[in-house]
């Protein structure tokens, strides 16, 4: 009776542990669209990839032609999250967006407005 009480205690134990282990996966989303506005900008054709872990957001952004950027920050318990990227030329672009269950959105702005929905990979 006691070797199938340590048995039941130990197995309990693996059970729990195993579950610890299996963390919620990261999301992936992506979105290829234009840049918004008059002029050049509606001629620039942008790519943005953003994975979701927990509360972490890690984003790649590359406008065709140009070297891929990246930004990284925190999400808000409503998907929310906002964060600033170079661009290549020395300067800053404002990087926000949503992320959740059906999707979201990207908004990237600084030389150009680039503003689009997030699909999931």
């Amino acid at each position: 009776m006691r070797k199938l009480a340590g048995f039941a205690t130990v197995a309990a134990a693996g059970f729990l542990c195993a579950g610890g282990a299996h963390a919620a996966e990261p999301i992936a989303y992506t979105w290829t669209g234009a840049g918004g506005g008059m002029g050049h900008c509606t001629g620039y054709k942008m790519t943005v990839d953003v994975t979701v872990d927990g509360n972490a957001v890690k984003g790649f952004f590359q406008q065709e032609g140009r070297v891929q950027r990246h930004f990284e920050t925190t999400k808000d318990s409503k998907g929310m999250f906002q964060a600033s990227a170079e661009d290549g030329g020395g300067h800053q672009m404002a990087v926000m967006g949503t992320v959740g269950d059906a999707g979201g959105t990207i908004m990237l702005v600084g030389y150009c407005k680039f503003e689009g929905r997030l699909t999931k990979k």
